[in-house]
């Protein structure tokens, strides 16, 4: 397999403003082609830095990856840094010239002089045009090798990317299919999941797996290399298969599906609606849901009930209920879930009370106290849970659990 790095060029991309998408778009390409990206890195706007950068990254890897740095301006310092990099010289281009001017001409504006600079070539590298752009891309072969200098702005880039070097790149890593499957796992931590399924993975080099954890979820990713796309999916699937049956319901997803999006489809499979009654999550859950396209048929109405008066009012918990046992507390909860049910006539309700913090917690009812409420025609429960992190990751998690609350009962349902 052949191996890549991608340098991500400007020192904007080193302050707290700015994120590098350009190498997510690029390893996901690169991936889908059978080259492997084995280092991403920012480099800011320093040509000493710049230069020890490209030429290391040339001494390790197939593919060199720059992007960015290639604008008019005194700080655009890739085309040259380039060149000295790998010890050749710019050879200024008239045609290359005559086509920035013309797209200037085209806007109805004069090309500044200082964009002379966009015409320079590295000697012996081929020109990748950008009818996006004033600045084209290079390509340089070095010893079998390639230098791959892209403009910054995804605009740019990814047409650049798509039209005139991927085909190369295809053509050099030869007929490899990468296929990836994302498994999503709730309720347990990360070290619970790898302890449990490191036996079984762990037997396979091809596909290969890492965990990740993210916010309220562990996410199992598989990627797997095969003669055709047929074989790799065959080979995801037999090691997805496998993790699963040990892990059983804690897997929500095993396509890379969000949980609403799990719970969504559920519920339009069985015909089922869904009511929601909120507090410490504030209509997150509603939120989530109906960002869903077609949620309009399963979702019917969300209360966000946050203050005592709302509960009261508007969800019709008794007042005393709340007096003797406080708002965050399984009565509450399971009230809330049993009055929106009752009002939405709906198939499911659920809800939500807590405390997100950062104040407001106790000693008896600490910050991140969660008590999830569930109703149906058949019965009304509750689970309490004592979720780490600050409001919003509280939140988020509470969200989660709810959803997934439902989910494990329809499941069981059918079961």
């Amino acid at each position: 397999m052949l191996s890549a790095e991608i340098i991500a060029i400007g020192s904007e991309l080193l302050t707290p403003t700015k994120t590098d998408t350009n190498s997510l778009w690029l390893t996901e390409k690169l991936n889908e082609i059978g080259i492997e990206v084995k280092l991403k890195i920012i480099v800011g706007d320093d040509e000493l830095r710049l230069k020890e950068t490209i030429k290391d990254a040339i001494s390790r890897s197939d593919i060199v990856i720059t992007t960015g740095g290639l604008g008019p301006t005194e700080d655009d310092i890739t085309r040259k840094i380039s060149a000295e990099a790998i010890g050749r010289k710019l050879i200024f281009r008239e045609d290359i010239l005559a086509s920035i001017s013309k797209k200037f001409l085209k806007m109805n504006r004069e090309m500044p002089e200082i964009n002379k600079r966009q015409a320079f070539i590295i000697e012996d590298g081929d020109v990748l045009p950008n009818p996006n752009g004033s600045a084209p891309g290079m390509a340089v072969e070095i010893d079998n090798k390639y230098l791959i200098i892209l403009p910054g702005p995804p605009r740019e880039l990814k047409p650049m990317f798509e039209n005139f070097v991927l085909p190369k790149l295809k053509q050099t890593a030869g007929e490899i299919f990468v296929k990836r499957k994302v498994l999503r796992v709730t309720g347990m931590g990360e070290s619970a999941i790898d302890e449990i399924i490191a036996p079984v993975y762990t037997q396979y080099k091809n596909p290969q797996t890492s965990t990740l954890f993210n916010r309220s979820e562990v996410e199992i990713q598989l990627t797997a290399q095969g003669k055709n796309e047929d074989e790799a999916d065959q080979m995801l699937k037999d090691l997805a298969d496998k993790i699963v049956a040990k892990l059983g319901i804690a897997v929500f997803s095993v396509n890379g599906e969000l949980m609403e999006e799990v719970v969504g489809r559920l519920l339009i499979e069985s015909e089922k609606t869904l009511s929601v009654a909120e507090s410490c999550t504030g209509g997150l859950i509603a939120q989530r849901l109906t960002e869903i396209p077609g949620s309009s048929k399963f979702f019917v109405e969300g209360v966000v009930a946050y203050a005592n008066t709302a509960k009261i009012r508007t969800l019709n918990v008794p007042s005393d209920l709340i007096e003797k046992f406080g708002a965050v507390s399984a009565e509450v909860a399971e009230a809330m879930a049993k009055n929106l049910l009752e009002q939405s006539e709906t198939d499911f309700a659920i809800s939500v009370t807590g405390i997100a913090g950062p104040a407001g917690g106790t000693e008896e009812k600490p910050v991140g106290l969660v008590f999830i409420g569930y109703a149906s025609q058949e019965e009304v429960k509750y689970i309490k849970l004592n979720l780490p992190g600050d409001r919003h990751l509280i939140r988020w998690r509470a969200s989660q659990a709810a959803l997934d609350f439902l989910r494990r009962k329809m499941i069981r349902m059918k079961s």
